[in-house]
């Protein structure tokens, strides 16, 4: 079975639905608790590229939360903006989609997915915060100023988090990808 027949048999879609309830009931980490992989995951999904797959983490995530505060942890996230993490996921799923193009994993086609990577958590961040800033009922004064001065605190961490699971992910990718190579090549010394 070679690379792509592992993926479609089932080990990423597994695999993302293992990451999701693993990390999403504490979305900022801790000392106990990973932090929340939820654009990453949306971003893998993209490289599997089956929409069914989408929906499924969508309503995954949604139960989990729904869990999550049904045993204690905060709803403060919870608001008429939560329905804004559709295009949030489907900007990472997007991402995720460009990036399964590339086929070689070079150096210059992981650079590639990174820069995107990191544009596509961006416009994640913009779409998510900025929905739940404006559309939540939390804040009753709503500027740009009072945008930064809450929220893009948080972005570093938000975007930080996805790069270093994705770029896991990706060097995962990459040894399963060389390890034919490599035992082929180890058969024919």
């Amino acid at each position: 079975m070679n690379f792509k027949q592992s993926l479609q048999a089932g080990y990423l879609p597994m695999s993302l639905i293992a990451l999701i309830v693993l990390t999403r009931f504490h979305h900022f980490g801790g000392v106990l608790h990973l932090p929340d992989a939820s654009l990453t995951v949306f971003f893998f999904a993209g490289f599997y590229r089956k929409k069914a797959l989408f929906g499924f983490l969508l309503a995954l995530a949604a139960l989990v939360d729904f869990v999550a505060i049904k045993n204690g942890v905060s709803s403060w996230c919870v608001s008429p903006a939560y329905v804004f993490l559709v295009p949030t996921y489907a900007a990472m799923w997007f991402a995720g989609r460009i990036c399964s193009t590339y086929k070689a994993m070079s150096i210059a086609e992981l650079a590639k997915s990174a820069g995107l990577l990191t544009l596509a958590a961006s416009a994640a961040f913009a779409i998510s915060n900025g929905s739940f800033y404006l559309f939540s009922g939390r804040y009753d004064d709503v500027s740009l100023a009072g945008y930064f001065i809450r929220v893009a605190r948080y972005y570093p961490s938000y975007v930080g988090a996805a790069m270093i699971y994705a770029l896991a992910g990706l060097a995962i990718f990459k040894l399963f990808k060389t390890l034919p190579e490599l035992r082929s090549g180890y058969k024919s010394v």
